[in-house]
């Protein structure tokens, strides 16, 4: 039977929106496809990207400091004396080096990237501990964007098959070494006894 004149547009749709698809595909570069896979050394993507040794996340580069600043007595304490709008970084977790115990003043996203996942524990203001994941398995629960809110201690490490997790962080205010603070493991165990196992723990790598 004669397909219909509706039935032939449908068909000439549908094979257009398959070949834009696999146009697309053949767009992405094979290094971008392997990297998903994490067939790229932990070496391989600090040198593609220029990251350094951190003394809290990792291998670091600042990508984005805002040249905006908001002037001094326009925020409240601690940033009364005025801070960017906003900054940026890159940073990767190896199983060699996670993510110190430290808090920022400054309220902060994660992003996952690449490689594997990483878990967070967040140990907040009102005594409360929050633990996380942020990768890629969205139907695990993982976070795309983990919020980690201001003067929250934090640490990291590496989940799933232990090579290596690409992500950024943004904050705002933006940050200035002022706002940093790394933690001190002994008394946050007594502060917060619920997760003094998982700390000392997270603690070693």
């Amino acid at each position: 039977m004669p397909k219909s004149p509706d039935d032939a547009d449908l068909t000439r749709r549908h094979l257009l929106g398959t070949a834009g698809l696999a146009g697309a595909a053949s767009l992405i570069p094979a290094t971008a496809q392997a990297t998903s896979g994490n067939a790229m050394t932990a070496e391989e993507v600090r040198a593609l990207l220029d990251l350094k040794p951190h003394p809290t996340c990792g291998y670091v580069r600042v990508t984005y400091v805002s040249p905006e600043a908001i002037p001094a007595g326009a925020l409240p304490a601690p940033f009364e004396a005025g801070r960017p709008l906003g900054s940026a970084l890159i940073f990767q977790v190896t199983p060699e080096r996670h993510v110190q115990l430290h808090r920022i003043r400054n309220d902060q996203f994660y992003h996952y990237y690449l490689g594997d996942p990483i878990e967070v524990i967040m140990l907040k203001v009102d005594g409360s501990v929050e633990r996380a994941v942020c990768g890629p398995d969205i139907m695990a629960g993982n976070a795309l964007q983990l919020f980690i809110p201001g003067n929250t201690f934090h640490t990291a490490r590496l989940a799933g098959a232990r090579n290596w997790f690409l992500g950024a962080s943004t904050e705002w205010p933006g940050v200035e070494p002022a706002d940093v603070e790394l933690g001190d493991l002994e008394a946050l165990c007594v502060q917060y006894p619920g997760a003094a196992a998982d700390l000392r723990e997270f603690a070693k790598g």
